[in-house]
């Protein structure tokens, strides 16, 4: 057909360039088909309701996170430090005052230097001449420098808390780049209403967020697709922050630089050489700026570098003395390494299912895990992670959502510390995004299914307020069970000390007590006079024997004959029991 003369010449020529422009536009390297990136939705028409309703997502994005940030504040606010939070916090206040990394060196300074944030404002005094360890010296700023234990401890967590807020809206805003709205909000619920997140991240601890950083480096190297010259340093940013706050994060490292290289390669021309070129160079990028991070860390607490070892530093050889060697991070960092290596070796003791055991079980996270997790919420990532394979469209996201935390999960599986779920935080963050693309299937049921499970997650997250630690799902009985299943930061983890001095002071005023507790906290601080009762004849413990659960799980000898004979009475945070004798 020839060309139509009877339009005026330059309709004829607007016409052809816009031709132009769309075969131009079908052949540019670097775009995605339809199969991979649907089309956009068209826009509402004129007069459409539908742009009045712009307010609904953002105010329901509000509600999921404002009932997560009142859960986290309550949980901070209540329960009195947990084994490691002292650690933390004493280590962030001497960066501070001290300006050089001296305690706990097995973990970079990030973290704790978020945590310092709310040390600032709280504004402790710190005996910078005490010569304690670092477990000593937590102990020692909480409890005997004058300062306010319950004051200090809400201001070092909420940075944290502030940081798992954050990380909601990377979990939102990934599952709506992938499957939508919708989507995005169903997967930002099941974030919201994860009592482990909620647990933890209401902790001045390191395990949310090192996963959370980790996460954010998955979605903004998923992005560098599009825009790989702006996202694949600001994935290797995520990714250099995560390794700045938590070792674990290591073995994720070549997943993430193998996902920036190939999202820089599906940006990349056509021509393969040049592509290939340039994928490893995105790799490089993100790898470089990941390094730059993790020295920044150190830098920004002591521009001098100085770091001497105030304790043993174990030596390691094999491949992984040889790892420690190559690794282009600071002294201090590998001694870190050091020392976790060396913590590996340590016959730590685990409890499962009743049984108590020295070494650990590959299968322990994967059990801990179902006991502790939301039946609905299992179901969602179990179909989510098969729509993430199965559907044509989405299954380019299944390496960026999947594999980093298969990845991890299985280092976790292989470590030797059976302590908790803690070590997986990370499975709840990435498995929401995939939960979240199970309303991609287009069938009509999906929807229905999906708000019922999310709906069913709510309740049983609502329902353990405020006791979020020992969370366990109904099938095993709920929280109140869960210390008969598992123990240490799963149920126990010191948190409830401030708890059990309310209770005795209501319930049991004047009575004996002879108390077996396992945490950081100080009893006499919170004016529980008690007694050892491992420590005297058994025939003397008469009165009121309070036991954490965690205490108990392992308990041997004359610690479990007491229990035995002894008639359990009250239940405090579902952490502690009480029995008479």
């Amino acid at each position: 057909m020839g060309p139509d003369h009877s339009r005026p010449l330059a309709v004829r020529v607007t016409a052809g360039r816009m031709m132009a422009h769309e075969q131009h536009s079908v052949l540019e390297p670097g775009t995605h088909d339809d199969e991979e990136h649907p089309p956009p939705r068209a826009t509402a028409p004129e007069g459409s309701p539908r742009p009045r309703r712009r307010w609904l997502v953002p105010l329901l994005v509000f509600v999921l996170l404002a009932q997560m940030a009142a859960a986290m504040v309550t949980t901070a606010v209540q329960q009195t430090p947990t084994i490691d939070e002292p650690i933390y916090v004493a280590t962030a206040a001497d960066y501070l005052h001290e300006h050089r990394v001296r305690f706990n060196p097995e973990h970079p300074p990030l973290g704790k230097l978020v945590i310092a944030v709310g040390v600032a404002i709280a504004d402790p005094h710190v005996d910078t001449s005490y010569k304690g360890d670092q477990s000593r010296f937590g102990a020692h700023l909480l409890y005997t420098s004058g300062n306010d234990p319950w004051r200090l401890m809400f201001w070092a967590r909420l940075p944290m808390i502030v940081l798992t807020l954050l990380f909601g809206l990377v979990v939102f805003a990934f599952t709506r780049e992938l499957a939508g709205t919708k989507a995005g909000l169903a997967a930002l619920a099941l974030y919201a209403f994860s009592p482990d997140i909620i647990a933890h991240g209401s902790l001045a601890t390191l395990d949310v967020p090192a996963a959370g950083f980790v996460l954010t480096s998955a979605w903004l190297l998923w992005r560098a697709r599009r825009r790989p010259r702006l996202y694949v340093p600001l994935g290797g940013l995520a990714l250099g922050a995560g390794l700045a706050t938590k070792m674990s994060v290591l073995p994720v490292v070549p997943v993430l630089l193998a996902l920036a290289a190939w999202s820089v390669w599906r940006a990349g021309a056509e021509d393969r050489r040049r592509a290939l070129l340039r994928a490893a160079a995105g790799a490089a990028v993100a790898a470089v700026v990941a390094v730059a991070v993790v020295w920044a860390s150190y830098l920004v607490v002591d521009p001098r570098l100085r770091w001497t070892p105030d304790q043993p530093v174990p030596a390691v050889h094999g491949l992984k003395g040889l790892l420690v060697r190559l690794l282009p991070f600071p002294a201090s960092y590998r001694d870190g390494m050091r020392i976790q290596f060396g913590l590996e070796n340590y016959p730590w003791q685990g409890f499962l299912f009743g049984h108590l055991y020295t070494g650990s079980r590959w299968y322990y996270l994967p059990a801990a895990l179902l006991v502790k997790t939301p039946l609905g919420m299992l179901a969602l990532w179990a179909a989510g992670a098969v729509v993430l394979v199965a559907v044509r469209r989405l299954r380019p996201a299944a390496p960026y959502v999947l594999v980093p935390a298969g990845v991890l999960l299985a280092a976790a599986m292989t470590g030797s510390r059976d302590f908790g779920t803690r070590y997986a935080i990370f499975v709840p963050m990435f498995l929401a995004v995939a939960a979240g693309c199970v309303l991609a299937v287009r069938w009509r049921w999906a929807p229905l299914v999906t708000g019922a499970l999310v709906l069913f997650v709510a309740v049983s997250s609502l329902l353990t307020y405020p006791y979020y630690l020992p969370y366990s799902i109904e099938a095993f009985g709920g929280p109140a069970k869960t210390h008969l299943r598992l123990h240490d930061s799963n149920v126990d983890w010191g948190q409830d000390l401030g708890r059990l001095a309310d209770r005795l002071h209501e319930r049991y005023r004047g009575e004996r007590i002879w108390l077996v507790y396992k945490g950081s906290g100080v009893p006499s601080y919170y004016g529980i006079d008690a007694s050892d009762p491992r420590k005297v004849p058994s025939r003397q413990v008469r009165g009121l024997l309070v036991v954490s659960d965690s205490a108990a799980a392992k308990a041997r000898g004359r610690l479990a004959a007491l229990i035995r004979s002894s008639r359990p009475v009250d239940d405090v945070g579902h952490s502690i029991t009480i029995y008479r004798r």
